[in-house]
């Protein structure tokens, strides 16, 4: 399940998706792209999206700007299972 909410552009993480327009597809999931690295340049949260070594996706914003993004829970650390020691006695 993931959740859309509106956080400060300094608060956006990497990993979160950001909307990026109706763009050329016509299905509308893929308007949403994840946030690979963010910035910091003249007082303003650069958003990078995509690859970083290929074209990829600019966003600027304030840093309190308003930003909607999808954010998917952290899932949830596996917990050890103790198991017992099974001794063979020759």
């Amino acid at each position: 399940m993931t959740n859309r909410i509106t956080v400060a552009a300094a608060d956006v993480q990497v990993g979160d998706h950001i909307y990026n327009g109706p763009g050329a597809s016509a299905h509308p999931t893929f308007a949403w792209e994840t946030v690979t690295r963010i910035n910091m340049a003249d007082g303003l949260v650069v958003l990078i999206t995509g690859s970083l070594e290929l074209p990829h996706g600019e966003f600027w914003f304030e840093p309190e700007e308003a930003v909607v993004v999808m954010r998917y829970p952290q899932p949830e650390p596996k917990q050890a299972v103790a198991t017992a020691q099974r001794k063979h006695g020759h």
